[in-house]
């Protein structure tokens, strides 16, 4: 049975308590998304639908392999992987390996000279700082051609002027995807 937001165990009442960070950081090794389902349901979607080239995909904030697990579902077998604090439960659930990369390193350009050819990025970059979000979202857009955000909120947005266009978008389970393709005149070039 889901928990209610004023569930003291829920996620977002965590989140209220400790901070975003805080949470994961004392959590990580253990976390456990409870949408997971959905996640599931829109990245099927998602490549199905849209079908985006996942040739060299990038799960970025993968929590406990959400992502990765429902495009191996699909036959993608070329998925890596970045969380800073969940890479336990990563790697628990993949078998894989999530580098430890945070959202600040990466707008500061820590994958500068890396190619994706789709970044997906589940449950977390509503969770970033809006002061931060356009130089992240620039930065992605400078290494991948398309970006899947999937996100229980509106948020984020993401804007044309930060290296995106929105090409597709889908409500599922209450938890939308939103597929966005790199803007050449704006973003990163081939």
């Amino acid at each position: 049975m889901p928990k209610s937001d004023a569930d003291p165990t829920s996620v977002r009442s965590r989140y209220e308590r400790l901070g975003a960070t805080d949470y994961y950081r004392a959590h990580g090794a253990d976390y456990a998304n409870p949408h997971a389902d959905a996640v599931r349901d829109l990245v099927h979607h998602a490549v199905r639908a849209w079908a985006p080239d996942t040739t060299r995909t990038l799960d970025l904030a993968a929590g406990a392999g959400e992502v990765t697990l429902a495009l191996r579902e699909l036959g993608v077998t070329t998925v890596e992987a970045i969380d800073p604090y969940t890479h336990a439960a990563y790697a628990r659930a993949t078998g894989g390996v999530a580098e430890q990369l945070t959202f600040e390193q990466i707008a500061d350009g820590a994958l500068a000279g890396r190619r994706y050819t789709l970044i997906a990025c589940s449950f977390a970059l509503h969770l970033v700082e809006k002061s931060r979000l356009p130089q992240l979202a620039y930065q992605l857009s400078l290494v991948a051609d398309a970006l899947l955000i999937i996100t229980p909120h509106k948020r984020p947005e993401v804007r044309p002027e930060w290296g995106w266009r929105l090409a597709h978008e889908h409500l599922l389970h209450r938890v939308r995807g939103r597929l966005y393709k790199r803007d050449d005149g704006v973003g990163g070039g081939a």
